[in-house]
């Protein structure tokens, strides 16, 4: 009989940690005690939104050998029970005597000798989703044992994803795709930004999103700003530029990737800009190989525009991709991470159009042995014109 599960089957997840408890053992960890959403989500298959309530937090902590233990707020235990992950240990959330200090402490105890380490990811890109203060008492209760810096563990195994994890974005990126196409109809609709906004994560949900937590964007006249404003209620008008970024989920997994669209022709300058963005990624798409690093991907895009005159913007020009919106790399000159068969990535060029205006472009892959695949439909080579 096949052990029960959620999203995938157990065995994707028991792989998992496997490869967790592999990284643990070259460590030198006993255990592993995992607290950030994203975290839980990826060892058990724990899918929920009630992570939006900071009122409970939530523990799993992986032995060095065997299956996970979870220990929850007794509100999870039927979610957690419908999971691969058979130790389930719960008490009554919210207690302001003490929110699941003492049965964490209890499980990790009899987990890790005395002496010994728990790894926990205290890096970059990571946070410890429990009350600092609980996070100490723990500590204190569970001296001399000593909690140590897990995040290499936990990022080696999260960077590279399994065929099946590739599908899920895939299948968001799907989704996302024909929700851009229906932009021309939404803009025609009401041509309020944020009337746009609103329209297209109707359109993402209705096209298969499971939940839409990020949408972003822009308008202006020959480029935009920014591209994390809010969107005001302004018309779009003749000679602006609008660019829609989307982190659309479905069954856990992100698609992260902008369509532009120019209302009525666009400028000379905006269309060299694009043109650039567009050429700058098909030489990442050519260039980019396993063994590569994630400055190098930033090397091949930074390069591409400037020998076909457009500026560069600072700062990283892609990252991971996976069950959050963004992961480690980024490509920056200054990251060294190497460029793993089997990493789903994405390729954010960005370009001056003006002083103050910008145009951002992004496309979604996942890096093969022979190069990378992409996974978002690929963006036309023409900027798109709503009249």
């Amino acid at each position: 009989m096949a052990e029960r599960s959620l999203v995938f089957p157990a065995a994707e997840y028991r792989r998992r940690c496997e490869a967790l408890q592999a990284g643990m053992a070259a460590a030198g960890m006993d255990a592993l005690l995992l607290t950030a959403p994203a975290d839980v989500f990826y060892a058990t298959g724990f899918l929920t939104r009630f992570w939006e309530s900071p009122a409970r937090p939530w523990f799993i902590a992986v032995p060095a050998a065997g299956d996970p233990v979870a220990v929850i707020p007794e509100i999870g235990r039927d979610l957690m029970s419908r999971c691969w992950v058979q130790d389930i240990r719960c008490w009554p959330a919210p207690d302001p005597r003490d929110d699941g200090v003492g049965l964490l402490a209890e499980t990790l105890g009899d987990m890790v000798p005395a002496g010994g380490r728990i790894g926990t990811p205290m890096g970059l890109e990571t946070h410890l989703r429990m009350p600092l203060g609980d996070y100490a008492a723990v500590a204190e209760r569970l001296a001399p044992r000593a909690f140590v810096d897990a995040t290499a563990v936990v990022q080696r195994v999260r960077e590279v994803k399994s065929e099946a994890e590739v599908e899920k974005i895939r299948a968001a990126c799907a989704l996302a795709g024909r929700a851009f196409d229906r932009v021309p109809g939404i803009v025609a609709r009401d041509p309020r930004l944020s009337s746009v906004f609103r329209g297209f994560q109707a359109a993402l949900l209705e096209e298969g999103a499971d939940w839409v937590s990020y949408t972003a964007g822009g308008a202006g006249q020959g480029g935009y700003g920014d591209v994390i404003s809010p969107a005001m209620d302004t018309p779009l008008e003749a000679g602006d530029i609008l660019m829609l970024d989307t982190g659309a989920v479905r069954d856990g997994y992100f698609c992260d990737y902008d369509r532009n669209f120019a209302i009525g022709p666009p400028a000379d300058p905006v269309r060299r800009a694009h043109d650039a963005l567009f050429a700058a990624t098909d030489d990442a798409l050519a260039q980019l190989r396993p063994g590569m690093i994630a400055a190098d991907a930033h090397r091949i895009l930074s390069r591409g525009l400037s020998q076909r005159g457009a500026a560069p913007l600072g700062g990283r020009l892609g990252h991971g991709l996976g069950v959050t919106l963004t992961e480690w790399p980024s490509f920056t000159p200054l990251d060294m991470t190497e460029l793993r068969e089997g990493m789903v990535l994405t390729l954010e060029p960005g370009a001056e159009v003006s002083p103050g205006k910008i145009l951002v472009h992004e496309e979604n892959i996942v890096l093969r042995a022979s190069g990378p695949e992409l996974l978002s439909p690929r963006a036309p080579a023409d900027l798109p014109v709503i009249r």
